[in-house]
């Protein structure tokens, strides 16, 4: 039986929450109504396992028996955010010349959000680089997956070399990207 499109629509809107354990969350839309379902599947074909609540997000909707549910991820932005350092160890640093740091491709070693952080490797570098809850929610993503491939700004910190933001490895290929 053929899928009926009629009922597909583009929304913007804002990520109520988002569990990635349960495997799914919410989306506010702009227009209002009802929350949409957005499952882990779909961020995965966007390129991500998670992302961070309150942030922007551009997806295509499709009603069915059970209300609306995102079925695809246009875009996703990183919750609205101050200029104020997310760590003490960014605290000296100039935050707006960090964001010209060339972007890192890696892979998430592993990552607790209980304990709040975690390690990925630089492509074609065996040291581990530090990566903080805060930084991931300042990146508009949640959680981290071992294996998970990324696109990050490392610097060398105070404690060793720590990312200082997270892309999903697709978000970084976009036009304007550097990798």
């Amino acid at each position: 039986m053929a899928e009926d499109l009629s009922s597909l629509q583009q929304i913007q809107g804002q990520v109520k929450w988002f569990d990635p354990a349960k495997g799914y969350g919410f989306v506010v839309s702009d227009e209002g109504g009802a929350d949409i379902l957005l499952h882990v599947n779909v961020l995965r074909n966007f390129g991500q396992s998670s992302v961070a609540d309150g942030a922007r997000i551009e997806i295509v909707t499709h009603q069915t028996g059970r209300g609306v549910q995102a079925v695809e991820v246009i875009s996703i932005q990183p919750p609205e955010r101050d200029d104020t350092p997310v760590l003490s160890d960014f605290a000296e640093l100039d935050m707006t010349s960090l964001k010209n740091e060339p972007l890192e491709p890696a892979r998430v070693k592993w990552f607790d959000k209980g304990k709040g952080f975690g390690f990925a490797n630089v492509f074609g570098r065996s040291e581990d680089v530090f990566l903080h809850v805060e930084v991931l929610r300042q990146s508009g993503l949640a959680d981290l997956q071992p294996g998970e491939a990324l696109a990050m700004r490392v610097i060398d910190g105070k404690r060793g070399r720590m990312a200082v933001e997270v892309l999903a490895w697709e978000a970084a290929m976009l036009p304007g990207g550097e990798i």
